[in-house]
């Protein structure tokens, strides 16, 4: 009897060494491990710095990106309209800058114009002028209209922003955020207030070197002035260290004419160097 004992015990215990061999062997054989984690693991422990090469790339990404904000800055709404249409690709590049630029902001424009849609009806209609991916539009509850060059997600409306296809005194919400960059950006603001119902909001965030006269930027009085002067009536403004923020009404349904020609808008430095 005691030898059949210790001889079931000899088995046993070579069925374990036996399991555990096995299993040690090919880790992902082993209870509750799951294959695509050590795959993971065995990933992270074979990633390399990057290259001398990867590092050239990226420095040659962000060089597309500075020439073409440069592009944008100074050409008109429909001249950027046609560039984009022969060079599609390009708007991709052009964005996956703009990403990595928002990487460095101590805060980011858009979620500012979020919450401050979130803090009223959800029922405001809203055209989104230069939308870019269309985030707003995806992080709130109201109907957004997402304007751009491109139609970068498909519910996007390609255009010039002097000239969309929304009805006249359509929506109530106009937004402008870091998109006032054509050398005609007057018309987009004029496209602004026909589609805006009375008492429509407009809203615009800005780079603050650009409204800033002591590093070449346009006087931020004589700006808001102009926008008065075209049917609108300032009800706050808010700045931080890095944008300024507009929110006005329209007042009118008349179509006055905007002369910004004193008013020169500089391209945005915080993005060009």
């Amino acid at each position: 009897m005691k030898e059949a004992k210790r001889s079931r015990k000899r088995k046993r215990g070579k069925v374990h060494k036996k399991s555990t061999t096995q299993a040690g062997d090919d880790p992902s054989k082993v209870s509750g491990v799951n294959q695509s984690m050590v795959s993971n693991v065995a990933i992270s422990k074979t990633k390399k710095p990057l290259s001398f090469l990867d590092k050239m790339k990226a420095r040659l990404s962000g060089g597309h990106f500075r020439m073409l904000n440069e592009k944008l800055y100074t050409c008109s709404g429909d001249e950027a309209l046609n560039y984009f249409k022969e060079n599609p690709e390009l708007f991709n590049v052009y964005h996956a800058g703009y990403q990595e630029q928002m990487l460095h902001w101590p805060e980011k424009p858009v979620n500012i114009i979020t919450k401050w849609l979130k803090d009223h009806s959800p029922s405001l209609i809203v055209a989104d002028f230069g939308c870019g991916d269309a985030r707003l539009a995806r992080s709130v509850k109201n109907k957004v209209w997402s304007l751009d060059l491109v139609a970068h997600d498909p519910s996007v409306i390609a255009c010039d922003m002097s000239n969309t296809p929304l009805e006249a005194s359509s929506v109530d919400v106009a937004i402008f955020c870091l998109s006032l960059m054509g050398t005609d950006y007057p018309s987009f603001l004029q496209e602004a207030l026909r589609v805006l119902k009375p008492r429509g909001w407009l809203l615009i965030a800005e780079v603050k070197s650009r409204l800033d006269p002591t590093t070449g930027g346009a006087d931020p009085n004589n700006f808001l002035k102009a926008i008065c002067e075209l049917g609108f009536t300032i009800e706050s403004k808010v700045y931080s260290n890095s944008f300024r923020y507009e929110l006005m009404k329209s007042t009118t349904t008349s179509k006055a004419c905007l002369c910004f020609c004193r008013i020169s808008l500089t391209k945005c430095l915080c993005c060009s160097t």
